[in-house]
């Protein structure tokens, strides 16, 4: 049986969206365990919502369901999708957020009928949590569904090499400590030019003085640029989608 469904939303704890869902998810299944990865997702941020279900969607055991709603969508034409891949499921609309699903080989996708009563506006609660429910009662995928071939799919943006070997990529999502975590694999070297700053790689934040600028191979696996105690993206002034480069030492 599958008793683990995580959430990732956009909806935010001041209203009651949250509770709706989970009511309906316990409502369903009163032994569902509901695990909040977060509803702090910035609002229609289809891209902040993808980065976050790549670090954290394996990291669950085989069977887990997985539930993303961040759907500027919402009522239109595209699809809603329910996806099996490395042995979990996966629910949200079809706009590209579950891409790291899709991408990682061998995954099977259904396009799932909107219900009559569904609301146009919350196809949250009355269409993908229902849907978990199935799937974590060991409804298989197939029963969801017709079988989809051209889901949405984003990537990372590509990197690119220079001549002399530096790399060339781009901030690719700000955290909520103001970190700058950018598209360029970890390295433990080196320095990483962003704006009018070049910074030198060190191993932790603690390698600088209190509110100096680290650049640092974090725990997602690429380079990031932060502010011991501070705010990279405030001392910068660099948004998503800023250029940064990697050097090597001595370029």
């Amino acid at each position: 049986m599958r008793h683990i469904v995580t959430l990732i939303t956009d909806f935010g704890t001041a209203d009651g969206y949250v509770a709706e869902l989970k009511g309906v998810l316990l409502s369903g299944s009163p032994d569902i365990t509901i695990v909040d990865l977060t509803h702090d997702i910035p609002p229609q941020d289809v891209e902040a919502a993808r980065l976050t279900l790549a670090r954290s969607w394996r990291r669950f055991p085989e069977h887990t369901v997985h539930l993303v709603v961040v759907d500027p969508g919402v009522g239109s034409e595209r699809a809603a999708l329910a996806v099996a891949s490395q042995g979990r499921f996966l629910l949200g609309p079809d706009n590209g957020v579950l891409s790291p699903a899709l991408l990682a080989g061998g995954a099977d996708v259904v396009s799932m009928p909107i219900p009559l009563h569904a609301s146009a506006t919350f196809h949250g609660r009355d269409v993908f949590a229902p849907a978990a429910v199935r799937l974590a009662a060991g409804e298989t995928l197939a029963r969801l569904g017709v079988p989809k071939s051209d889901p949405v799919i984003r990537r990372t943006p590509d990197t690119r090499r220079r001549g002399d070997g530096s790399i060339a990529g781009q901030v690719m999502l700000v955290d909520r400590f103001g970190n700058l975590i950018t598209n360029i694999v970890a390295r433990m070297s080196g320095t990483v030019e962003i704006g009018a700053h070049t910074i030198t790689v060190m191993r932790t934040y603690s390698d600088v003085a209190e509110g100096s600028l680290v650049a640092l191979a974090g725990s997602s696996g690429f380079l990031e640029v932060a502010a011991r105690g501070g705010n990279a993206a405030a001392a910068l002034a660099v948004r998503r989608g800023d250029p940064v480069v990697w050097k090597p030492e001595n370029v």
